[in-house]
């Protein structure tokens, strides 16, 4: 068989191939991943670095590790996946989300970027540069967990192998504030009355003011079980809520609901239990500030109004279980962070301890008991 050139052997099923394409000096390689083929090249003039390379990738493969190469999700596709699958999940944090990745996350990640080149030392450089702009720490954390949902969604989707650790920064701006009550009623006196049933409202039931109380309808308003509901998808947790009447909250509804009648009688149709002659109230802010710098009390807050709801259903005992459905807090982490204990309180406390500590720890009182249900 002199003169005959001999073939070259074919490589084995499945173990890809090596070549160099026209217009490169470099060598590819070619190997199926996921049942497609992948073209990488080995950028390199030598046919054994070729060869290394696609034995390496074909082990990954063979592995269930998606090869890096392969990666090519980038910054903006996979913030994109995250405003997304908010949108889907129905939560209301759209808007802001697509706001933080417009105006703050884009500008720093590259957005043709790939995710898979974004290590931990970026993500921390992100997080140091911003805080030297000024930025709040909870304002980056609120940055940094879109850049750690992205990563996440990625990885369920198959679309990278890893991600970064994105640590969070330490917080310190839980707020103290609430009111006694003759701190909110100095305030009221300052407001017109359409904002004074809404706010009484809410220093009650520690509903959210702005999404919660002003939104409520008549149809929610259950006088003849006496109670209040949200129904589910209307909250902020998204989970439905029923806060029982008080004796102030059932006479307050009634005068809500008289006033809707009165209304109605003139042609006019209210749906909202709160409500400025007819029609919705959407804001009062800046009365709100007014008011509180009138009264003395500058720099109140309307969530000031839930933290004294629930410093209020502690004072009176109310198991924290029953507390948390009441207020809508979904976690107990969430509800201690508005479990404010005063002063007063902790002088119950005290008086509580010692009458334990004088019987010789055998006071099995009642008093006792709730205040245990505390902690």
């Amino acid at each position: 068989m002199s003169g005959e050139q001999k073939k070259k052997p074919k490589r084995p099923k499945g173990t890809g191939c090596i070549f160099m394409p026209k217009d490169s000096s470099f060598y590819w390689i070619k190997y199926l991943l996921r049942g497609k083929y992948h073209y990488e090249s080995s950028r390199s003039v030598l046919k054994g670095d070729a060869e290394f390379l696609l034995r390496k990738r074909i082990g990954d493969v063979a592995h269930g590790v998606i090869p890096d190469a392969a990666q090519k999700l980038t910054v903006g596709t996979a913030l994109k996946q995250v405003v997304d699958q908010a949108t889907l999940d129905g939560r209301r944090s759209v808007a802001d989300t697509e706001r933080r990745i417009t105006l703050r996350l884009l500008p720093y990640f590259d957005k043709d970027g790939q995710m898979s080149s974004i290590t931990t030392v970026d993500i921390k450089a992100y997080q140091t540069e911003r805080l030297k702009a000024g930025a709040a720490r909870a304002t980056v954390n609120r940055d940094m967990s879109i850049m750690r949902r992205a990563f996440k969604l990625a990885m369920e989707n198959d679309q990278l192998t890893h991600m970064p650790k994105v640590k969070m920064l330490r917080e310190n701006n839980i707020r103290q504030g609430f009111f006694e009550q003759e701190q909110f009623d100095a305030v009221l006196a300052h407001l017109p009355k359409e904002f004074q049933a809404p706010l009484r409202f809410a220093y009650i039931t520690g509903w959210r003011l702005k999404s919660e109380v002003l939104k409520l309808t008549v149809a929610q308003v259950d006088m003849r079980e006496g109670c209040v509901r949200l129904e589910v998808g209307s909250s902020k947790t998204g989970e439905g809520r029923t806060f029982y009447m008080t004796t102030a909250l059932r006479t307050l509804l009634e005068q809500q609901l008289a006033s809707i009648d009165a209304l109605k009688k003139q042609g006019v149709i209210c749906p909202f239990v709160f409500h400025r002659d007819g029609a919705a109230i959407r804001d009062f802010r800046a009365s709100w500030k007014e008011a509180c710098d009138a009264a003395g009390y500058p720099g109140k807050l309307f969530h000031d109004l839930r933290r004294t709801a629930v410093r209020n259903l502690e004072r009176a005992g109310v198991p924290r279980s029953t507390a948390m459905q009441m207020v809508g807090h979904k976690t107990l982490s969430m509800y201690s962070r508005y479990a404010i204990a005063d002063s007063q309180m902790s002088r119950e406390g005290a008086a509580l301890l010692d009458t334990w500590a004088q019987s010789g720890g055998k006071t099995r009182g009642g008093s006792v008991e709730r205040f245990r249900r505390r902690g």
